[in-house]
């Protein structure tokens, strides 16, 4: 069994989980998204380990997950591309298939078009307002 911990960069409600991918560290071996390891000359990787995959669909599949799904989307979440990829990637590791490849990186890019339709909720600032060092109103009146 592997130990894996994922590192994530911040929460946002309407962005899926798994949007939030930045590294995981397996067997004491860091990875990053983006950044396969080539050291060992073997080309192409996976966008995220096997252990990534089966960790998203495990988690997918609990009945927390599903009941949380439910109540703030009314519907049951959908774990056959978790399950797919796994499949996916583990076809990738034992028979360096072109088709998994393929199907993996279809994967990641429809994810990363889901995580980035999403748009701010709030237009940042450029500045504060001109006013805020005034006291707030419920100030003024005692």
């Amino acid at each position: 069994m592997c130990r894996c911990s994922l590192v994530l960069l911040s929460v946002d409600h309407e962005v899926p989980f798994s949007s939030f991918f930045i590294g995981w560290r397996a067997e004491g071996r860091a990875w990053r998204a983006g950044r396969p390891d080539m050291a060992d000359g073997s080309g192409w990787q996976p966008p995220r380990p096997c252990e990534a995959y089966r960790a998203e669909w495990k988690l997918c599949r609990s009945a927390r997950h599903f009941l949380h799904h439910y109540y703030v989307h009314g519907e049951r979440p959908a774990c056959e591309q978790w399950q797919r990829d796994l499949a996916s990637c583990r076809d990738w590791e034992e028979r360096r298939s072109a088709e998994a490849q393929q199907s993996l990186c279809e994967s990641e890019r429809a994810r990363v078009r889901a995580a980035r339709k999403h748009i701010l909720v709030w237009a940042p600032r450029q500045s504060p307002p001109p006013d805020w060092h005034l006291p707030l109103p419920q100030e003024k009146d005692e």
